[in-house]
C-alpha cells in the first residue's frame, strides 16, 4: 500500500508585513500611564530648615594657634602669612606642631589656582612628616586675621569658615 501525502494549498499566500495594531495600543497606554503619573511627581516635599543667625566678624574667636600653609602661584610657601623656604618648610612646621596636642595638630592649606599640583602634594606630605594630625584643604582663601594677620575691617561681610 503506498501512502500520499496530501498537501493543502493555502487560499491566501503569506503575510510579511508587522502589525502594528498591538504596538501602537502598547504605546497609547504607556502615553496614557505617563500623563496620570507625571503631575504626582511634582508635589513639593516640606522641609523644615533650621533659623540661621548672622554673628558679625568681632565676635567670631581669633585662634591665632591655628596653622594655615599658602602656596602661591610662584611656588613659595608661606606659615601663617610668613614667608617660608621650601628647604626649612618642614622642620619649621615640625617646631610648631611639636608644641601642640596630637588632636590639635591640624593644618589647614590655602593654594593658589595657579600652583603647581606637585609642590602642594609635596606640602602634603611636609606636613605629615612634620607630624601634622589633620590636613584640611581651604577652597577659598583665609582673611590675614584669622591666619594671625592684620585684623579685618568689621564692616565687611564675613567670610566662611574652611572645612577640615
Amino acid at each position: 500500500m503506498s501512502t500520499k501525502r496530501k498537501f493543502v494549498k493555502a487560499t491566501t499566500p503569506p503575510n510579511s508585513e508587522i502589525n502594528v495594531t498591538p504596538l501602537v495600543d502598547v504605546v497609547l497606554v504607556l502615553l496614557i500611564i505617563f500623563m496620570v503619573v507625571t503631575p504626582l511627581l511634582e508635589k513639593d516635599i516640606e522641609v523644615r530648615i533650621p533659623e540661621t543667625e548672622d554673628v558679625p566678624v568681632e565676635q567670631m574667636p581669633q585662634d591665632n594657634s591655628q596653622l594655615i600653609v599658602k602656596l602661591d602661584a610662584d611656588g613659595t610657601y608661606s606659615i601663617n602669612t610668613e614667608t617660608v623656604q621650601k628647604d626649612e618648610y618642614v622642620n619649621k612646621l615640625r617646631r610648631m606642631l611639636t608644641a601642640k596636642k596630637k588632636e590639635d595638630r591640624i593644618v589647614f592649606f590655602v593654594a593658589d589656582d595657579k600652583a603647581n599640583y606637585g609642590l602642594l602634594v609635596a606640602a602634603f606630605d611636609g606636613a605629615k612628616q612634620a607630624g601634622a594630625f589633620v590636613l584640611g584643604m581651604a577652597t577659598e582663601d583665609i582673611p590675614a586675621a584669622a591666619a594671625g594677620g592684620d585684623p579685618v575691617d568689621p564692616n565687611a561681610a564675613p567670610a566662611p569658615a574652611p572645612a577640615p
